[in-house]
């Protein structure tokens, strides 16, 4: 403690640059930004993440020389958001990385950067990215303690019993200290026991054990030093929930959870830190952080199920619904400019902001739009929605007319993780590109034979495995992925134990737990396969009661992997934060109580959305839910200028695949067989007549709706659903879908044919769909039925 600093940063090696920054106008701030301080207050972060734990720190031998991957990259993610959307300069930002994340940098980094510089009003934002874990102290029988675990965070011995971890109690009190309330502290990490560090293609940041020793003296004068300053005896403050943070708290996890950090094509990071920013990029100044961070749970849930919950809590007496305790200061955007090569025309852009799902099919002729630079027109989904419609088809088909009012287009040409190699395709006198402007997407590229990556549970036995690899060789689409580096969807494992456990689990939840119902230890080479998300939880309907062999087990999970494939495609379609459709969903209940639980609208649109009452949004931030016999209904509002066609399709705990069934042009009462919205127009799914409402039947588990709009008509859907339903059903029936995945291809081949019409480039590529910011829009919603 006794550093200054200056001596902090020369001894931790911190390097302060102001890579990227530029002094770009910010837009006008709503009134629920109160919190956000004068333009003379300060905003401090300090960011730290660590990959490279030993094994006397982590407990266990590390893969290719690191516990883990994606800390490095949750650390840049943070400071690009922080720089380029809430207006941090890159000279208050502090980053440790792991040699430099010591146990004493850490805590001297908190005291030299953030308490001593801090005044009231200031922003201060805290992030770690690791390895949690927990531990016990010797004086305090039976009572553990959450920690953070630093880069020098050996393990006690008989020689040396100290703990060199920062506990949880020490960063509250260092919190607690500050002389701002104005704090957030994002902790993605874990502190429960894993099991496997490895759980097949992921890693959980968390130490698999619960190290016993003494309080090190060092932490000890700390704690007493801040108790101190805080006027408070450890008794009070044992009695005060210690673990309660001031501020804003956004943790991966909840406390018996791991957090997980995710592969994706060329960089790792946690599946939390990557939603969070994600998210944050695209948000207007008038949209919650409570509404986002439900967008966040949902995004994590989709992969890794409820093994993985994030959670958001507010100190008492806080401004509620404020991201980083003020709202972004620039555009929403994707991504940013970081270097322009000498030709003028080709840059290099970091793409923070881009969903995770697609990154692993972001690569050449993409193309990304620039956002103008100071002095030219905004576009008018900036600052206050100018009520302006975009350009028609017409003007839109014609190469020489810009995209909306955003001139300069880019086309990608490479990428690596998340940096961009593009060209300017139409550079002018005035297109003249900086360092830190701003990208947008303008067209999606999706190859049109993507594939699902089933990887292969680490306790199969070698035969398993071959068996395993051969069958899934002979499903179409569906691919065996091999090594701990390398995107996966879903695993294929066994449950193995006694009949009665595996059948109760089936009876009372789909949503069976890998590492609950089968013992570890237990290496039989017969047992029930099924599938499993990343999360260790079973995929529904893909377990059955009986032993088979492997092969079989392939044949019969067909059907399951081609509708699994159809949701993943609908997820790499989803934009509510790019698209310029002016579309809103919003997910009610009507019954037993009224209310909504669920809210998405296309952020982008060049039209000023009606007003929403998002009052009524009910939600502590994470997941939506609802009961088993809750009555809903979706309320569908096109406020742009032209009619748009709207489809439903998803998944529900009973019969997996679901579709909105083609609308009968013969009922006299709702004759909408194309599925169109007028301009101005509200639709209710269902209709007041004949049913207001549907009901959910169950089981537990999670629905995944997406509902699609274009601004053509989705013939080849509509009529790709005849074929598999016939057209004389209830007027919009929701019910099970046998032929999802061709669904899903047909409105592919919908979306592609209406943006081709006003793609803004002529380069297409005949193994892509082509899907333009202007003719589609994909909202979703992902809710949680209880009984």
């Amino acid at each position: 403690m006794g550093l200054t600093r200056r001596a902090f940063l020369q001894q931790t090696g911190v390097v302060l640059s102001a890579i990227g920054f530029s002094d770009i106008g910010v837009s006008v701030l709503t009134q629920y930004q109160q919190v956000l301080a004068q333009p003379t207050h300060r905003k401090l972060a300090l960011l730290i993440g660590i990959n490279q734990y030993p094994e006397q720190v982590c407990d266990y031998i590390p893969v290719r020389g690191n516990a883990l991957n994606g800390c490095l990259t949750d650390v840049e993610l943070q400071r690009e958001l922080l720089i380029h959307r809430f207006g941090f300069h890159p000279s208050d930002i502090v980053t440790l990385t792991d040699q430099q994340g010591t146990r004493q940098a850490i805590e001297d980094g908190f005291l030299m950067h953030l308490t001593q510089q801090a005044r009231p009003g200031d922003v201060v934002v805290f992030h770690f990215s690791g390895l949690g874990s927990r531990v016990k102290i010797d004086a305090i029988a039976d009572h553990t303690h959450s920690s953070l675990v630093p880069i020098d965070g050996v393990l006690p011995t008989e020689e040396n019993p100290a703990i060199h971890d920062v506990l949880l109690d020490t960063l509250n009190l260092l919190v607690r200290s500050l002389p701002t309330d104005q704090v957030t502290t994002v902790l993605d990490l874990s502190y429960v026991d894993p099991n496997r560090v490895i759980q097949n293609n992921l890693r959980i940041r968390s130490r698999p054990s619960t190290p016993t020793g003494q309080l090190n003296d060092r932490e000890l004068a700390l704690q007493d030093q801040l108790l101190s300053q805080l006027k408070l005896s450890r008794d009070t403050w044992a009695n005060q929930q210690a673990e309660q943070f001031p501020g804003i708290t956004l943790t991966a996890a909840r406390q018996q959870q791991g957090a997980i950090e995710a592969q994706w094509s060329g960089f790792s990071a946690g599946l939390f830190t990557y939603a969070l920013t994600q998210q944050l990029w695209q948000t207007m100044p008038a949209t919650t952080l409570r509404v986002n961070f439900s967008r966040v749970a949902s995004l994590v849930n989709q992969s890794a199920g409820e093994e993985q919950q994030p959670q958001l809590s507010e100190a008492k007496g806080q401004t509620p619904n404020t991201a980083y305790h003020l709202a972004p200061l620039t555009p929403a955007a994707d991504g940013v400019v970081t270097a322009i090569e000498e030709d003028g025309k080709t840059l290099q852009l970091w793409v923070g902001g881009l969903p995770s799902s697609t990154m692993d099919y972001y690569g050449s002729n993409t193309v990304l739009t620039l956002l103008p630079q100071p002095g030219e027109p905004v576009h008018p989904s900036e600052g206050d929605r100018l009520e302006q419609p975009i350009p028609s088809a017409t003007e839109l088909s014609d190469r020489s007319t810009p995209l909306t009012q955003e001139t300069h287009l880019l086309q990608v040409r490479s990428r690596e993780g998340l940096m961009l190699k593009a060209r300017l395709v139409n550079p002018t006198a005035a297109a003249v590109p900086y360092v830190g402007q701003f990208v947008r997407e303008a067209v999606r590229l999706l190859p049109r034979n993507i594939s699902l990556g089933i990887a292969l549970d680490s306790t199969l036995e070698r035969i398993e495995r071959v068996d395993a690899t051969s069958a899934f060789a002979a499903v179409p689409k569906v691919s065996t992925v091999v090594g701990a580096e390398q995107p996966v969807d879903y695993v294929f494992g066994r449950v193995i134990r006694d009949a009665q456990t595996v059948a109760t689990a089936l009876t009372n939840s789909p949503h069976i737990n890998l590492s609950e119902v089968a013992p570890t230890n237990d290496v039989s080479p017969k047992g029930r396969y099924g599938l499993f998300n990343l999360g260790r939880v079973a995929v529904p309907n893909t377990l059955i009661q009986g032993d088979e062999a492997v092969k079989t087990a392939v044949n019969r999970l067909t059907p399951q992997l081609r509708s699994l494939l159809a949701m993943k495609l609908l997820r790499l379609i989803n934009n509510p934060g790019s698209s310029r459709l002016g579309v809103r969903a919003t997910l009610e209940i009507i019954a037993p109580q009224e209310r909504v639980i669920a809210h998405q609208e296309s952020s982008r649109a060049p039209w000023q959305p009606p007003q929403n009452k998002l009052a009524q949004l009910a939600t502590d931030g994470s997941i939506s839910t609802t009961t088993i016999g809750s009555h809903v209904r979706y309320r569908l509002q096109n406020y742009s200028d032209r009619p748009v066609y709207f489809t439903l399709l998803g998944a529900d705990t009973r019969s997996g695949a679901i579709a909105l069934y083609p609308i009968s042009s013969s009922d006299p009462d709702q004759p909408n067989p194309q599925n169109v919205i007028a301009p101005g127009a509200t639709v209710l799914l269902p209709p007041p007549v004949p049913a207001p409402a549907w009901i959910i039947n169950g089981p537990a588990g999670l629905t995944e709706i997406h509902i699609v709009f274009s601004r053509a008509p989705l013939t080849q859907c509509i009529a790709t659903l005849d074929t598999a339903v016939g057209s004389n059903n209830t007027v919009y029936r929701v019910g099970a879908l046998s032929n999802a995945l061709e669904v899903v291809h047909a409105l592919l081949q919908d979306l592609h044919q209406a943006s081709v019409a006003i793609a803004p480039t002529s380069d297409i590529p005949s193994d892509a769909y082509l899907l333009s910011v202007d003719a589609w829009a994909s909202l979703s919603f992902a809710y949680q039925v209880t009984a």
